[in-house]
């Protein structure tokens, strides 16, 4: 008797993102008093998770999450008024973001660049799914 073995046909697992790195936005942010009448640079790093069942269709572009319409929000969002709380900003960009009904998920992180002069930077990192 002899056995054949069929071919297994194969099976993928996606995952889709859309990546920003680096942006920079001087906005007006802070709880502190100097930090509500000057303007601080602040950097946003943002993973953005879709669905990855939906096929991209450069004939469809609502099948994709457009970055460059991404940044503009946040431009818009940051620059709309002053925020006290990086907490507060991250929440108002989350809100944005999840209006789009490919997003599942958001790695976001936010930093103030010249807040501490013996830091780098200081901000915040959170994440957020769609349950």
């Amino acid at each position: 008797m002899k056995i054949i073995k069929f071919k297994k046909k194969e099976k993928f697992k996606y995952k889709r993102k859309v990546i920003i790195k680096d942006l920079i936005l001087n906005i007006s942010i802070g709880i502190h008093n100097f930090e509500k009448k000057k303007k601080q640079r602040v950097k946003f790093n943002i993973e953005i998770l879709t669905n990855p069942y939906v096929l991209p269709n450069n004939k469809d572009l609502n099948s994709i999450l457009n970055y460059e319409e991404i940044v503009g929000k946040i431009e818009k969002i940051s620059y709309l008024k002053h925020h006290e709380l990086l907490e507060d900003l991250a929440e108002n960009i989350f809100n944005m973001i999840f209006k789009n009904k490919l997003v599942k998920k958001i790695n976001l992180k936010i930093e103030k660049l010249d807040i501490l002069k013996k830091t780098k930077s200081v901000g915040i990192e959170v994440s957020k799914s769609k349950v």
